[in-house]
């Protein structure tokens, strides 16, 4: 256990028994605090983890980025020319360029305690919270949103107007997880902690839930909460229990995602993105 993560935990403990407050935080507690920000910005440390096959969440992670928004106040802060009011400031980007990553102006605003990589692209507007970790050489389009503590891997490519979920809480919970080399299209939507496996393609619009199927004709196995790796995804529709019902007039349907292998079309177009990075 290394000493932050001590730190950490005892403050939660005293938190949690009200031995300490924003009213009562002093200077060592706001260091802790502030260390503890540092520490996710630079990516020593994530609100998640891959252990043996399978992302765990790092609970005290989590009651750290709880305990920032418990024991901060609230005060005016200054971004743009506006005045906004949070606990937090937002992220310093200026050493983005230093690693090769860019984001552009009017909208594109980082929250202090995300970690960004290297040779990553943020476009306005967008927003990445706290907690949020963002690979290498990834995407991030105009209009995406990246939740609390949501984990998205190396090279990855976020389509326009795409919403990632983060799930801080309960913080016994994994958060959303998106692997290595996957490719999104705009307008995508995952949320509740589903995991998309590495260098699967999803089609535009598509919604990757807990409570939505996806049907994997590659294994032939119907599937909850995540999409395998090396996978091409898409919307479909399928009948629902209730298509017998009176009141609906040549059946009802509900939503499901279908899995099928990645084609090389595929990945070839994803490869040509690429170059329009360069």
């Amino acid at each position: 256990m290394s000493t932050l993560e001590t730190d950490i935990d005892g403050l939660w403990d005293r938190y949690q028994n009200d031995d300490v407050t924003v009213e009562t935080t002093g200077e060592d507690e706001q260091a802790t605090l502030d260390d503890f920000l540092d520490a996710l910005e630079s990516g020593e440390i994530r609100a998640a983890e891959k252990h043996g096959g399978t992302w765990e969440a790092n609970e005290w992670v989590k009651q750290g980025i709880l305990l920032n928004f418990s024991l901060r106040e609230t005060v005016p802060r200054e971004y743009g020319g506006v005045t906004y009011n949070d606990v937090l400031p937002l992220a310093d980007s200026s050493d983005y360029g230093d690693r090769g990553s860019r984001n552009t102006p009017d909208g594109t605003v980082v929250r202090k305690g995300a970690h960004i990589g290297s040779d990553c692209i943020l476009m306005s507007p967008a927003f990445v919270n706290i907690g949020a970790h963002i690979g290498d050489g990834t995407l991030v389009d105009s209009c995406d949103t990246v939740g609390s503590c949501a984990q998205i891997g190396a090279n990855v490519k976020l389509g326009a107007n795409t919403l990632i979920g983060g799930v801080l809480e309960p913080v016994e919970d994994a958060p959303v997880i998106v692997e290595d080399d996957v490719s999104l299209g705009a307008g995508c939507r995952v949320t509740s902690g589903f995991v998309i496996g590495e260098n699967s393609v999803v089609g535009e619009n598509t919604l990757l839930t807990p409570r939505i199927p996806v049907y994997d004709l590659v294994e032939d196995e119907v599937l909850y909460g995540e999409l395998p790796a090396d996978r091409r995804a898409f919307t479909r529709f399928v009948e629902s229990s209730i298509s017998d019902h009176s009141l609906f007039d040549g059946g009802a349907y509900k939503p499901a995602v279908v899995a099928t292998d990645l084609e090389t079309e595929t990945l070839e177009a994803t490869e040509r993105e690429d170059a329009l990075r360069e």
